[in-house]
């Protein structure tokens, strides 16, 4: 297992790296990461949407959407919340904050191309026709319940999400083997649904999901309107998961790990024990 420490360093190189990526892979990498969490959303819907005990629903959906995040991390792809982490390289100064900015952009597009590529083929699919179109008013539902918070919930809800994301993240690099990676990852991303906070990929599809199959199945919700998904729910939930990823988790551990620690990128984990070792004596 990687110390917290070597987390924080290694994710330094990562945010390198992916900040030197073209906008075509860029954009590419962000796709398929929209595509699986657009999975896992209409995966958690369907495995929900006839459990008549609320709570219990909201379990079985929580249990099953950590499976978009696996994909996530070991596939290979680039996921914009994830990717607020890239804070620690700006903080350390082997990144600009304009590179941030420009790899947050085309991955969050490409996010919203990849979770609306999903959305569109799971209506043109008929794959709402489930259990007697019972799925389809589930996916109604589920964007209605995010475009009827007020901006001020989503946008809260977006920094509780976004600190359990990048500490699934930030989790997953201390584990050494694949198995380590699903299992330490699983847990933040399942609490995180299950306790209703907001994540922008997912609600990209969410949103997108719930309002073409309103339209092709003739279900109303007042609430579910384009402006209302874009500007009063993803925006402010955008704005959150930034906050709660970069702000609180990312400039968190920065401090708390790599400002004003001694420690070169040079060193090795034993070099750098040797040093703890002899600091304290």
């Amino acid at each position: 297992m990687h110390s917290p420490l070597e987390i924080a360093r290694n994710y330094i190189e990562v945010g390198i790296h992916k900040v030197n990526l073209s906008i075509f892979k860029t954009i590419l990498l962000g796709f398929f990461a929209g595509m699986f969490i657009g999975f896992a959303g209409i995966a958690s819907t369907t495995a929900s949407s006839t459990i008549g005990i609320a709570s219990v629903a909201k379990l079985v959906g929580a249990a099953v959407f950590p499976a978009g995040m696996a994909m996530v991390l070991v596939a290979g792809s680039e996921l914009f919340t994830g990717n607020n982490l890239i804070i620690l390289a700006v903080l350390e100064k082997k990144v600009t904050v304009w590179k941030m900015l420009k790899n947050w952009l085309f991955v969050y597009i490409g996010n919203f191309i990849g979770a609306a590529f999903v959305a569109v083929l799971v209506v043109v699919g008929r794959t709402p026709d489930l259990f007697g179109e019972q799925l389809a008013q589930a996916i109604v539902n589920a964007a209605a319940a995010r475009t009827n918070l007020s901006v001020g919930e989503a946008f809260v809800r977006g920094i509780l999400c976004n600190i359990l994301v990048c500490i699934a993240v930030w989790m997953s690099f201390a584990a050494k083997r694949v198995s380590g990676k699903l299992l330490t990852s699983y847990w933040p991303v399942m609490l995180f649904v299950l306790c209703g906070f907001e994540h922008s990929i997912a609600d990209m599809y969410f949103g997108v999901c719930g309002l073409l199959t309103a339209q092709a199945y003739g279900i109303t919700a007042e609430s579910l309107t384009w402006f209302n998904f874009l500007v009063k729910a993803l925006l402010p939930i955008t704005l959150g998961n930034i906050v709660g990823g970069a702000g609180i988790v990312g400039c968190g551990y920065w401090l708390a790990y790599l400002h004003r620690t001694p420690y070169s990128a040079d060193t090795t984990a034993a070099e750098q024990e040797e040093i703890d070792i002899a600091e304290e004596y």
